[in-house]
């Protein structure tokens, strides 16, 4: 007699599919993404012994492990510069980055490694079309050339999740997973993000997020009012959205956390019926939560009445502070001079409000507000669907981005983020910069065939705008330095091509590779195109100061005041390695065919930067 439980023979094709959908009905928590039955969890719902093996709490879902080797897999990319396209590109430090932004954060992890102050992102929401992604995870890059026709297609593409798909939540958390691991890398220790979703995904984002930032750096989940007008299609209309709010570490960022200017709305509560020449006021309670022995005495009113304080609470000021604040003439007990301590607060003394988690519409804007402010950009024409208002961006940088944190927005559609970003620094003289990455999702306009197309010119517009009001206001200052521009880089290829490790190993194949390799940068590529590259491999941001030397001959680019020499001249001197020498810079960086093959040149640099103190030389 055999002791083990008989196993469940059974599969989609031994049940038909009305019992499916009877036990699908019974057992709701046995079905699967796609509509499919998990017969363990069958099993285990009809009380069978399984051995499940050690259960943990956590998140899983199918590719996750993928996601993990996405991640680590590094990016054979680089950003290729496109001055034509951008404003003001020899001074800006602003940042518009067209492609696939997997790809871009992976090159950007070196160079703005915690440096970013706040990271707003409005990803797509899953919702059955909207949702963009590499078919192929294991080569990204070389879908995302595909798809924007940089290189010949072998059938794999972007697409769309729709919901017959059987892993339709599961592809929207394999895209999401390694971005979000990645941008939190990107993050200052006070740093937060704010991501805008809505019901298709908050659960599964908010897990996503517990598991990516620590549920103990969950801030807030901050409800939108994004529309006035009532919905009635479905059950219930929907008329609000998410932010969630995660902090890189919750404290610091609390910290740093600033309040929100107070509308005139919530201004009205104060008040100056006696013409009080400070200005309005109002009295706040003097009571606090709990019991403190040093805050619990008697007070008397101007009329005689003793009051103690409330049941379950105490004074929120010792004996000796109230009495300083009365002769202040700082209290106030009510009309009649006998109602309980309320202390007077001006107006002109509140620097401002906590922010709430309800975020209604009039004070941050709705879905239609969004659309006519891109219309107005646009003159009137609907060139994006789904913008985000600018007040609502703008409220999200008072809170979190300081007056001159750096803010990316990797999803960054019409371009929203650099237009708050801009509004925002003319009304208070902000400095903040901005990092947009967008793909080149095609539009099906001629006038703008692609989203990043839409993102740039939104901005080349919002600038020109603001500029053109600042023309015709007087510059009290005389020095207005606000950076209204931004660089446009494009995400391509490595300039250096890489060697191909799975090549065959015959003799002919390894001739083949080594002799591709003896000039191994790729043809039609600048020295501009090889110098950002290099930046970004060194450690430097894309908007690093580089000033062009010439030496021995030669021209050599000094980066961030003489920190990083690179040199890319392909026939290299012995007065050049010299002259280079001879400034000392921390670091030299020149291409390994400027040796042409020379050993003994090569030898002589390393021990001339080493006799001047520069240890770190590397060519490529």
């Amino acid at each position: 007699m055999n002791d083990k439980p008989e196993k469940m023979d059974l599969s989609s094709q031994d049940i038909a599919e009305d019992k499916r959908q009877e036990l699908l009905r019974l057992f709701p928590e046995v079905r699967t993404e796609g509509g499919k039955l998990d017969f363990e969890r069958l099993k285990l719902a009809l009380g069978e012994a399984v051995d499940t093996g050690r259960e943990r709490y956590g998140m899983s879902w199918p590719g996750k492990a993928d996601c993990f080797r996405t991640i680590q897999m590094p990016s054979l990319g680089t950003l290729r510069l496109a001055p034509e396209e951008s404003v003001n590109f020899d001074t800006s430090e602003n940042l518009i980055i067209e492609g696939d932004n997997l790809e871009v954060l992976k090159l950007l992890q070196k160079s703005y490694l915690g440096k970013v102050k706040m990271i707003y992102i409005d990803p797509p929401y899953n919702t059955g079309n909207d949702f963009i992604y590499p078919d192929n995870y294991s080569e990204s890059l070389r879908t995302y050339l595909e798809y924007t026709g940089q290189v010949d297609a072998e059938g794999r593409k972007f697409g769309t999740n729709t919901d017959a798909d059987g892993r339709f939540h599961s592809k929207w958390l394999n895209m999401m997973y390694p971005r979000l691991y990645l941008a939190r890398n990107l993050l200052r220790e006070d740093g937060v993000i704010f991501i805008s979703i809505d019901d298709n995904e908050v659960h599964n984002l908010r897990a996503l997020m517990n598991e990516v930032f620590g549920e103990e750096n969950f801030v807030a989940a901050v409800i939108w009012q994004k529309r006035y007008s009532r919905e009635n299609r479905g059950a219930i209309g929907d008329a609000h959205d998410y932010l969630l709010v995660y902090a890189a570490h919750v404290e610091a960022f609390q910290e740093q956390r600033a309040l929100i200017p107070m509308s005139e709305d919530q201004a009205r509560v104060y008040k100056n019926p006696n013409g009080d020449p400070k200005g309005r006021w109002r009295a706040v309670p003097m009571t606090a939560q709990g019991y403190r022995p040093n805050q619990m005495y008697e007070i008397e009113t101007p009329t005689g009445i003793r009051h103690e304080p409330p049941e379950g609470r105490c004074w929120s000021l010792i004996e000796p502070e109230y009495l300083k604040l009365k002769a202040a003439g700082r209290i106030y007990f009510g009309k009649e001079g006998s109602s309980q301590p309320g202390i007077i607060r001006y107006l002109s003394e509140v620097e401002g409000l906590v922010p709430w988690t309800w975020w209604p519409a009039k004070e941050v804007g709705h879905t239609d507000e969004a659309r006519k402010e891109i219309r107005a950009v646009f003159g009137s024409q609907t060139v994006y669907d789904t913008p985000k208002p600018s007040r609502l961006i703008k409220r999200i940088l008072e809170i979190a981005a300081g007056n001159e944190g750096l803010v990316l927005d990797f999803f960054a559609g019409s371009g929203t983020t650099a237009q708050a970003v801009l509004d925002l620094n003319k009304q208070d003289n902000g400095n903040r910069k901005f990092i947009l990455v967008q793909l080149p999702e095609p539009t099906g306009r001629e006038d703008y065939p692609t989203i990043a197309e839409i993102t740039k010119e939104r901005v080349r517009r919002v600038i020109k705008k603001v500029n053109e009001e600042d023309a015709t206001k007087l510059d009290l200052d005389g020095d207005n330095q606000q950076d209204r521009g931004f660089r446009v880089f494009k995400l391509d290829e490595s300039n250096f091509k890489p060697w191909n490790a799975d090549v065959s190993h015959d003799t002919e194949a390894l001739k083949d590779q080594l002799d591709m390799h003896v000039e191994h940068v790729r043809d039609g590529r600048s020295q501009d195109d090889i110098l950002y590259e290099l930046l970004l491999k060194s450690g430097y941001p894309l908007t690093a100061p580089v000033e062009t030397l010439t030496l021995a001959g030669k021209t050599v680019y000094s980066v961030a005041g003489g920190a990083l020499f690179i040199c890319l001249e392909r026939e290299l001197t012995l007065e050049l390695i010299r002259a280079i020498a001879g400034l000392k810079p921390e670091r030299v960086v020149c291409l390994d065919e400027g040796f042409a093959g020379n050993d003994q040149l090569k030898a002589n640099a390393v021990q001339i930067f080493r006799t001047k103190g520069i240890t770190s030389f590397k060519t490529v």
